[in-house]
């Protein structure tokens, strides 16, 4: 009896990604929703310019590189060329939430019947671990060697908080990978989210708090810990916003 297999919606190459970075974990859980709703055939990823702008080459599913920031955009038009197709971008914190804020911002107010896979690890992974719209006040990064100061760099970037005003978004999950509890949480979130597009009903965003132990110049267990101690008192794991239960933090 087979307990544990590769998802059929990942392709059996080696990823490039860091030792420890839990894109591994996210792309995983990706693949084994698309597995288990049986939609390989008619989805449509669009993938970021960041580390996972090679994530055409680890999913099954067709997909499309989208200009950095513009994941959204470009998900919004295949989905309204093709309403039968899902449609999910995947996004890190460098793409959503800075170049890319405007069109988050209003396929999320447009309530597109788009998936959002949203990976927030505090900082640049593919340039070299410069600060990000989500690094943590007082974090070290290249370009913040004494620590993120707000008075100079302002604050981090609170997605589902920040979307979770407008009246278009269907889902808003905040959920993390550093745990067995986090990850099977992490997998009930993105699975609803696609289902939710299968189901006509609009907008959904899981963020997946993530760790970078590369760029953060820690071991892979260490990074996990971080994420406990640090990301996650920050950016509280929940439900933003699910309009089919009126659940809202």
């Amino acid at each position: 009896m087979v307990i544990f297999d590769k998802p059929k919606a990942l392709l059996d190459v080696p990823l490039h990604y860091c030792p420890g970075c839990t894109h591994g974990i996210i792309h995983r859980l990706v693949a084994e929703v698309i597995d288990e709703l049986e939609i390989e055939g008619k989805t449509v990823g669009i993938a970021p310019v960041g580390c996972a702008v090679m994530a055409y080459d680890y999913f099954s599913c067709d997909m499309i590189e989208a200009a950095h920031g513009r994941a959204p955009a470009v998900a919004t038009g295949v989905k309204r060329a093709n309403p039968e197709n899902i449609v999910f971008t995947y996004q890190g914190d460098g793409d959503l939430a800075s170049i890319g804020t405007a069109e988050i911002v209003h396929a999320a107010a447009r309530n597109e019947n788009i998936t959002v896979i949203f990976v927030n690890n505090a900082i640049y992974g593919m340039t070299g671990g410069q600060m990000a719209p989500t690094s943590l006040v007082g974090q070290v990064t290249q370009t913040s060697p004494y620590g993120r100061d707000p008075k100079l760099c302002g604050y981090p970037v609170k997605i589902c908080e920040m979307l979770s005003p407008l009246e278009g978004p269907e889902y808003l999950e905040r959920v993390a990978v550093n745990s067995v509890v986090n990850v099977r949480r992490a997998k009930k979130a993105i699975k609803k989210a696609f289902e939710n597009q299968l189901n006509n009903k609009g907008f959904s965003l899981v963020e997946v708090i993530s760790s970078c132990p590369t760029n953060w110049g820690m071991t892979p267990q260490n990074a996990l810990k971080w994420i406990d101690d640090n990301m996650i008192p920050y950016y509280p794991l929940g439900v933003y916003k699910d309009r089919s239960e009126n659940a809202e933090v």
